[in-house]
């Protein structure tokens, strides 16, 4: 079964994208935890978590940074938090690696992405 990232960039399920190339979309957290949350999101649904993105495909993991911080100086000051759930225990619950880009205060008592 298809992750809900891989439904979104198939445009099965509509979201608010902000970004997209060939490997990349990034979208609208649609619980966002900061006045900027977006989530930036590799397009193929192989890597699981950012450990095996890095062992896998380190040259997308970069390209996925890049993304994010171009994203935070056009909808934000630049200055950001990159987050990457690694794990249930973590507060994955999304597993098809994506990196939570945050800016500004995170919500009170909030911080399950």
């Amino acid at each position: 079964m298809s992750s809900i990232f891989t439904r979104i960039v198939e445009r099965e399920i509509p979201a608010d994208i902000v970004f997209e190339n060939d490997r990349i979309i990034a979208f609208k957290d649609i619980a966002p935890q900061a006045p900027v949350h977006l989530l930036v999101v590799p397009k193929t649904e192989q890597y699981a978590n950012v450990v095996e993105l890095a062992a896998g495909d380190p040259a997308l993991l970069a390209e996925l940074v890049a993304v994010s911080q171009k994203l935070a100086t056009e909808q934000a000051n630049g200055e950001f938090r990159l987050v990457f759930n690694n794990g249930p225990s973590a507060g994955q619950t999304v597993f098809h690696v994506h990196a939570h880009v945050l800016s500004g205060p995170i919500t009170e008592g909030s911080l399950g992405f």
